[in-house]
């Protein structure tokens, strides 16, 4: 855990813990220098054998460039931890709004969905494709500007033909079947059955099928 007042890289200050998930945690932090604020996501690098692995996927986060993916501007390797570095984006989850405002108007919900459809599409037209594989409202953010922002890339991966993905990897009610089958492989469909289940609860208020758990 990063303490407020802690300085990492030499140049961001932690300001204060703005929100925690199962394998990290994210920091509002100020580059003093220039006196900007940027969102610090802290991971843990696991063991010896997983840290290439860590490696190659925040590189593959670093490389997206979409008005709909946050930019990462800064890795660091810090005790037994990496630092994320990305920008720090203002706004509410549509898990928030959701619970604040219960179903959403269709006419806002399709413009989400078609926003939505352009970075799945972008990530999914990369050589090879980027499968993202964690839709769910609470990785999805409103910007003051009515722009949504796809902000956690963590469960993200190339797409690679192999006889085994991924076991039960991402948000039981949300997650396509193949994230749970053995022999399942995820690829860009996985994501369209996501966001489908995602859109369906934000027109109705609940998730299809047997919901979260």
């Amino acid at each position: 855990m990063l303490l407020p007042g802690t300085m990492v890289g030499g140049k961001y200050k932690i300001l204060s813990e703005i929100g925690r998930g199962g394998t990290s945690t994210v920091y509002l932090a100020l580059h003093e220098r220039v006196n900007k604020s940027w969102a610090i996501k802290e991971t843990e690098k696991g063991d010896p054998g997983s840290i290439a692995a860590e490696r190659r996927e925040i590189e593959l986060m670093k490389r997206m460039k979409h008005p709909a993916l946050p930019s990462i501007v800064d890795i660091i390797e810090y005790r037994e931890k990496f630092l994320i570095d990305m920008d720090y984006i203002e706004g509410r989850t549509l898990e928030v709004l959701l619970r604040e405002g219960g179903p959403q108007a269709e006419e806002t919900v399709i413009r989400w969905g078609i926003q939505l459809c352009s970075v799945l599409s972008y990530l999914h037209v990369q050589e090879p494709p980027v499968i993202y594989r964690d839709m769910k409202p609470s990785n999805v953010m409103l910007m003051p500007d009515g722009t949504i922002m796809l902000i956690d890339l963590g469960a993200a991966r190339e797409f690679r033909r192999q006889s085994k993905d991924t076991v039960a990897l991402g948000t039981r009610g949300y997650a396509a079947p193949e994230q749970y089958e053995e022999t399942g492989v995820s690829d860009p469909r996985t994501d369209i059955y996501s966001l489908g289940v995602m859109l369906s609860e934000l027109l109705t208020g609940t998730v299809p099928g047997p919901g979260k758990g």
